[in-house]
């Protein structure tokens, strides 16, 4: 371990920015308007913020102690290896690269594509009769392949630059995430002050209307909305699948995770208020692009397009950041011999995974086409929160099993804060379940987003087995 500490590629700074540039770039200027919509209550969304900031935090120090423990390359696919099996880690693996990782970048790159088609203004490539066109899951609901077809075009074109930029080598990634993540705070801050700034603002928009509707939704609201704000806050955990390749662990991983969460709620809490400072809560509820929305409204349509153009390059920031970790999973296994080899092979001049960042693009491509943006972000937040209630059962049992070797790093008031966080995460995906499932039986969406989610994870059982009988019997048991 300590010979592979010595070779890691990526020093604390990096890792930092690979955590921020993961991060930042994406809900952020997209979510604020559904959670607006799904709360009406301006005083609900900073509260969802805050909440959500609090557990993602939490998440974030706990599950720290597995890429401290074990810092290699592949992330949870380990560690969940190694705590609960073969057959558990292979699921997280194929759930990584059937959901959790490939639909995060998916849902990001839609983002980007929606920012920059308000800019160029690209007319619709098909007639609108192909909105319609839909693909039955019964009994889980309907897909539309061809709905905002001009938008899932120009995201492939960008998931294919960035998968390209990756493939060259993992100095090429780095630097170009170093300078997307200064670009990306950059903005945030630049965005904020200019609305801030506007006489048109008013801090009136900060509690009114009041809570009362809110409350009287209950959970059809706050969960939504709080699953939109999780989606935000998240791209953190790349830093765990990328531990093999980040220099002394122990320190940057943990210290990279803290400031950077914390730089990322802090920054999103006060473009949050900025948006409602100049947009009233019912206004930002219809915005299509709530940033571009909110500043063409303070300054001007000039303005406005100025800010679409930097969010597309803050959001490419956090694409590169999602493809250059994400694909490290798919690469283990294939390492391992759980999935084809040729997966799990370095290209011998470049020495970055070639073939599992290709395979992750591809498989990306088809979610753009057959999804819708909510669809993505839901079906893949809700298998995250199964991931990471799962890592943090196997720090409870690291941390209170008799004889263990105790990691350089522990996070702050172990255990409780283990149980806290696994509390909310069973809480939350119940929760989850029941608003999803109330949701598709009133018509407000054409399908069971977790439902979607959990079938593509079970879809990686006939998997496993298959690849079982293909491995020695000492590596299956």
């Amino acid at each position: 371990m300590k010979e592979e500490n010595k070779k890691g590629q990526l020093s604390g700074k990096a890792a930092l920015s690979l955590i921020v540039g993961s991060i930042i770039g994406a809900g952020l200027f997209m979510k604020p308007a559904s959670m607006a919509a799904q709360l009406g209550s301006p005083l609900a969304m900073t509260i969802t913020w805050l909440i959500a900031g609090f557990f993602t935090l939490c998440g974030a120090l706990v599950i720290a102690e597995l890429g401290v423990r074990v810092p290699t390359t592949g992330g949870l696919f380990v560690h969940f290896t190694n705590s609960y099996g073969p057959k558990t880690g292979f699921l997280y693996g194929w759930s990584a690269f059937s959901v959790i990782n490939t639909a995060s970048i998916a849902a990001v790159a839609f983002i980007c594509a929606t920012y920059l088609n308000s800019l160029l203004g690209v007319p619709d490539l098909l007639n609108p009769s192909w909105n319609s066109f839909t693909i039955s899951i019964y009994p889980l609901g309907h897909l539309y392949p061809f709905r905002d077809f001009t938008v899932k075009l120009i995201a492939i074109i960008m998931v294919l630059l960035i998968t390209w930029i990756n493939s060259r080598s993992l100095q090429a990634g780095g630097i170009f995430q170093f300078f997307s993540t200064a670009l990306n705070i950059f903005i945030l801050l630049f965005l904020t002050i200019l609305l801030f700034s506007s006489s048109k603002g008013t801090i009136s928009n900060f509690y009114t209307p009041e809570m009362s509707a809110t409350w009287n939704r209950g959970m059809a609201a706050w969960i939504p909305a709080l699953t939109g704000a999780f989606f935000a806050l998240d791209g953190w955990i790349n830093i765990i699948s990328m531990a093999g390749e980040v220099q002394s662990p122990a320190r940057n991983i943990p210290r990279a995770l803290i400031l950077g969460v914390g730089i990322c709620l802090f920054l999103y809490l006060v473009l949050n208020q900025a948006y409602l400072f100049v947009l009233p809560v019912d206004q930002m509820a219809i915005a299509k692009v709530v940033a571009s929305d909110a500043l063409s409204f303070a300054w001007g349509p000039k303005a406005g397009g100025l800010i679409a153009f930097l969010i597309v390059c803050c959001t490419l920031g956090c694409l590169n950041g999602n493809v250059m970790a994400s694909a490290r999973v798919t690469y283990a296994m294939g390492r391992d011999h759980v999935f084809p080899h040729w997966i799990g092979t370095l290209d011998q001049q470049r020495q970055v995974p070639v073939a599992a960042l290709r395979l992750h693009g591809l498989w990306i491509i088809l979610l753009i086409i057959s999804g819708s943006f909510d669809m993505l972000v839901d079906m893949y937040v809700f298998v995250t929160w199964i991931a990471y209630g799962l890592a943090a059962v196997a720090v409870l049992r690291q941390s209170i099993g008799k004889g263990k070797e105790q990691p350089a790093y522990r996070a702050w008031g172990q255990p409780f804060i283990t149980i806290i966080f696994i509390c909310f995460c069973l809480f939350y995906l119940v929760a989850t379940i029941y608003t999803d499932i109330v949701s598709f039986l009133s018509g407000e969406q054409p399908i069971i987003h977790a439902g979607v989610g959990l079938f593509l994870v079970l879809a990686g059982l006939p998997l496993y087995y298959y690849w079982k009988k293909k491995l020695p019997s000492s590596q299956t048991a």
